[in-house]
């Protein structure tokens, strides 16, 4: 992949629509342009963040559209490069037409991922910032999309910045304690070094923890409705959906497979699943969805158990109580509520598929069930992807080794080794720390060859 040369692209979904978007990025972007359109004037006066009405012509010189063309020049651009947007009517003819004028001008088609790719390189963004661009893209709700937002925005950046910061710090002051001996510069005290690495790993376990909730903001999470027959899971499964999913009789039996649907709880999706009535099967069809059942509380995050609150609870409602109780994490749900003979059933929460009371204490149930820590007050500041909790999982074992080792009396030319094992994760997210990093905040800080 030549990073130097100009590239080119439809930026919007494929289909017809009012309007389409090619982009071209590169030193050549504005002659590129200049080849492919016939503006006003006999040379376009670009002039950065400006839009210039032109002509789409065709290699004969006929109009085939009339087209928007928006100029950014570097290095305030997405790519910090030369970048024009040609918004055309949005019929994929046109858009791909207007794509092979653009190479046939000199412009190479963009592979996937190239334009972020070279914001990134040319230092526009950084990795997590990049990383959220490609989660807003991929975002199924609000909730998601605002996270991804802010993450592009640099909220994890942020978050990241002063745990790096203090980590430089205490590395240039061990380096320059053994580097520049002669200097007289004093070599840190273990209570020092302890102190300084204490408030890194308090970030950097935090930061770690915050995935739990990131992780069902960004993948969602399965919840299985279980019960014995008739105790109404499936009226709860079609309320909780907003809409008849599930076939729902009088008649013991009726769901007999598994039933799922994607829905919304929070901002979170949630794939609800339907399962058979657990009893003792009358049929083997009716005893293949029972096992499904089975299966289905044993594979989901969480498990809402249902029952009667109008009948008393039997040795069948007790066993599925415990068994999901075994099997993770689990809510009990009393179905009926709207009924006058409704029976009391200790942590129950009381909900009515018929009438929809409860619905909303059932919801936020969920949701603290599944995420005790609750939706974090400092929205996008916690970590949504699998990439960056590995990283800082291996930066947190070697602070906790660098501690250990400090404790010890272990020389400071092993403890660095340590404190450099903490650094590179964190590089792996931010992007990398170079020699000259350390040796100017060395030389900064300590004023050396005054």
């Amino acid at each position: 992949m030549n990073l130097h040369d100009t590239i080119a692209a439809v930026s919007t979904p494929p289909g017809r629509g009012g309007i389409g978007v090619v982009r071209i990025s590169g030193t050549d972007a504005r002659v590129i342009a200049e080849n492919m359109l016939l503006f006003p004037a006999a040379r376009p006066a670009w002039r950065t963040w400006t839009a210039i009405l032109a002509e789409l012509l065709d290699a004969e010189g006929h109009t085939v559209d009339q087209v928007v063309a928006t100029y950014f020049a570097a290095p305030r651009s997405y790519t910090a490069e030369d970048v024009i947007e040609i918004s055309c009517h949005g019929s994929p003819v046109v858009l791909r037409f207007a794509l092979e004028r653009a190479c046939a001008s000199g412009a190479r088609l963009a592979e996937p991922g190239e334009f972020t790719l070279r914001a990134y390189l040319n230092g526009r963004i950084d990795l997590p910032r990049a990383e959220a661009v490609r989660d807003l893209i991929d975002a199924t709700t609000l909730y998601q999309a605002r996270i991804a937002a802010q993450q592009v925005g640099g909220s994890v950046s942020l978050r990241l910045r002063p745990v790096k910061e203090q980590l430089l710090e205490l590395i240039a002051l061990l380096e320059a304690g053994i580097d520049f001996a002669e200097d007289d510069i004093s070599v840190a005290p273990p209570e020092e070094i302890l102190r300084r690495i204490d408030p890194v790993l308090a970030a950097v376990r935090a930061l770690i923890s915050s995935f739990a909730y990131g992780k069902l903001v960004h993948q969602g999470f399965t919840l299985a409705i279980v019960g014995r027959p008739n105790v109404g899971k499936s009226s709860l499964f079609n309320r909780l959906l907003e809409q008849d999913r599930a076939i729902v009789t009088d008649m013991p039996g009726t769901t007999r497979d598994l039933v799922s649907e994607i829905a919304v709880i929070e901002g979170i999706p949630v794939r609800f699943v339907d399962t058979a009535g657990i009893r003792a099967g009358q049929d083997i069809v009716e005893k293949l969805g029972i096992e499904r059942s089975y299966q289905a509380m044993a594979d989901a995050d969480l498990t809402v158990v249902v029952v009667d609150l109008a009948a008393p609870l039997d040795a069948a409602d007790m066993e599925l109580i415990a068994r999901a109780q075994q099997q993770g994490k689990s809510l009990l749900a009393g179905n009926k509520c709207d009924l006058a003979e409704c029976a009391a059933v200790n942590s129950a929460l009381r909900v009515s598929a018929l009438t929809g009371e409860g619905l909303s204490e059932l919801r936020r149930a969920i949701i603290g069930a599944i995420a005790p820590c609750g939706r974090l007050e400092q929205e996008g500041g916690f970590i949504t992807s699998l990439r960056h909790e590995q990283l800082l999982e291996e930066t947190r074992c070697a602070l906790e080794q660098a501690q250990t080792a400090t404790t010890h009396g272990i020389p400071h030319e092993m403890l660095l080794l340590d404190l450099y094992a903490a650094l590179r994760p964190i590089d792996g997210i931010t992007g990398a720390t170079t020699a000259d990093d350390i040796l100017n905040r060395i030389f900064s800080t300590f004023c050396i060859g005054k």
